[in-house]
């Protein structure tokens, strides 16, 4: 409740507008079999939120030049509860304009919105 008072969120409807959008990048948080199980938001780029603090960190030999991008970043999750976490989290680390799906994928796919699976991705 913290980090979403702290970073915000957006609707689901709100992100579903963002899709088209080249200066918003959807961050999947969830674990790998979620994300092979589920598939994810068209788009979107998985980060394993183990992964997220080596990723960030421009001194880490896993650093992901995305998360420099001058983008506003949504991170999302099953429910919100873990991408308002990482929110906080890249927040902290600098990144500057961060936000987390509200209720997370669950809720995307209970409005009915596309998703895409890994093979479609890569």
């Amino acid at each position: 409740e913290a980090a979403d008072k702290l970073v915000g969120h957006v609707a689901i409807a709100q992100a579903h507008a963002l899709l088209d959008d080249p200066q918003t990048r959807f961050i999947d948080v969830s674990d790998v079999r979620e994300l092979a199980q589920t598939g994810r938001i068209p788009g979107a780029r998985h980060c394993p939120r183990g992964m997220l603090e080596f990723w960030i960190d421009p001194q880490s030999p896993y650093h992901k030049p995305m998360f420099a991008q001058d983008v506003r970043f949504v991170f999302y999750c099953a429910s919100g509860w873990r991408s308002a976490l990482a929110a906080r989290t890249a927040m902290e680390m600098g990144v500057a304009n961060v936000t987390h799906l509200h209720e997370g994928i669950t809720a995307w796919m209970d409005a009915g919105y596309p998703l895409e699976t890994k093979a479609e991705k890569d």
